[in-house]
């Protein structure tokens, strides 16, 4: 699979907007669109879990062009913690849970919105790569905590201005 790409960002965003879906990017997709210099082969997305959002984000996935089987409608349905789909034009995986994060209310009061994307504080980045504790986490941990340092220092105020 290839490196996502800030158009298949954009095709996100527009069709979870269409289908009002409540999500934000998470993990290094998330870090990426907030500025920070790498790349990725896939979106991690944590979604709200709920049945509403649930049904609302089966649609914009077939909208956005991928082959749901019946046992991925399922757990995305049921909001299952994890759900990987690779069944379509692009690489996704949905998180219902993210390791270092309680809730998605939580969360949300703390997003940052860049170019109308919704997207995880820095913080909160931080905090499930660090819960998470795989090997390539703990890696890259050095290299977002200097990021995150550096966006509140220089970038916040771009991304949202509201705040």
């Amino acid at each position: 699979m290839g490196v996502f790409e800030y158009r298949q960002a954009q095709e996100v965003r527009d069709a979870f907007a269409r289908q009002a879906v409540r999500y934000l990017f998470i993990g290094k997709s998330g870090a990426i669109l907030l500025g920070f210099p790498d790349t990725t082969q896939d979106a991690h997305l944590f979604v709200e879990r709920s049945q509403e959002n649930a049904q609302a984000l089966v649609r914009a996935l077939i909208e956005l062009g991928f082959a749901l089987t019946v046992t991925q409608q399922r757990e995305i349905e049921r909001g299952k913690d994890f759900v990987q789909v690779k069944n379509g034009p692009f690489d996704l995986d949905l998180v219902f849970a993210p390791d270092g994060i309680e809730h998605f209310e939580d969360a949300w009061s703390r997003h940052v919105d860049v170019e109308g994307f919704s997207v995880c504080h820095p913080d909160d980045i931080i905090a499930s790569k660090r819960a998470a504790n795989r090997e390539k986490d703990r890696e890259s941990l050095p290299r977002l905590e200097s990021f995150r340092n550096y966006w509140l220092r220089n970038l916040q105020h771009r991304s949202n201005p509201s705040r």
